[in-house]
């Protein structure tokens, strides 16, 4: 058993250098000219601007979609309407298109409504998930229903019951659905390359990719705003770790449990 143990705790260990090795490498590589790398990389663009507007997009897309997800996910959960089923799986077909093929609607609707190069034209579009509404539906129907029908004894409604019961009961699946979207946002580079036009207008994605256009021979200038750029995410990610380890593993086995019967 100490064999094995320590057989598994070295493979996990090399794994562990191998996922980390990249960043370590980048870290390294930044630091070659000193610190000044930072604070060149950082000045030569509106980086501070890139990053306000990385935090607009994440936030208001997490907020966005977390809240979209649980009331849909809710109501294909819960709710009982004609054709409720065939109406979800409509939404799935969305899943199977990629991504890429939705950009030219996204854009064509955004360009009508003169939503180009804003914050509505780049946020609005962002704020529903069709993969969020499956992840929480999934987890919802898992839930007890015993003190759904309580409340509905004691003549509460559906929206209470959906803010005061399913919402508190589904926390872990609620924080693993922000930090996802969160991250997925804030790795957003495609989207914002179409719908804005002006430097004031880009994220930290576009943002560094000019950086590499301008200083495409200087690897630890390059490095330094890669490091600043993924330095949030791994913020999120130490403060909502718990939630994650816990939501992820809880929603799939729950889901599977669900499936089977």
């Amino acid at each position: 058993m100490r064999k094995r143990g320590w057989f598994g705790f070295t493979i996990v260990s090399l794994l562990a250098l191998v996922m980390v090795a990249p960043f370590l490498y980048m870290v390294s590589t930044s630091l070659m000219d000193g610190s000044g790398a930072y604070a060149a990389a950082l000045g030569a663009l509106p980086f501070r601007r890139f990053f306000l507007n990385s935090v607009l997009l994440a936030g208001c897309a997490t907020a966005g979609q977390v809240l979209t997800s649980a009331t849909a996910a809710y109501a294909f959960a819960r709710l009982r309407f004609p054709g409720r089923d065939h109406v979800f799986l409509a939404f799935l077909s969305v899943l199977i298109m990629p991504a890429a093929v939705l950009l030219v609607p996204r854009f064509l609707i955004i360009d009508a409504l003169g939503w180009v190069d804003s914050y509505a034209g780049l946020i609005s579009t962002e704020l529903v998930s069709v993969w969020g509404i499956f992840f929480l539906r999934q987890y919802f129907l898992t839930l007890p229903r015993d003190l759904e029908d309580a409340a509905r004894l004691d003549g509460a409604g559906e929206w209470t019951i959906f803010w005061r019961i399913i919402l508190p009961l589904s926390k872990p699946a609620l924080a693993t659905l922000a930090v996802l979207v969160f991250v997925d946002q804030w790795k957003n580079f495609l989207w914002p390359l179409v719908a804005t036009r002006s430097v004031e207008m880009q994220v930290m994605e576009v943002g560094l990719a000019q950086l590499h256009r301008v200083y495409s021979a200087n690897w630890p200038y390059q490095m330094a705003a890669a490091i600043a750029t993924t330095l949030p995410l791994l913020v999120v990610f130490l403060v909502a770790q718990r939630y994650v380890i816990r939501g992820v593993p809880l929603t799939a086995s729950r889901s599977g449990s669900s499936n089977s019967s």
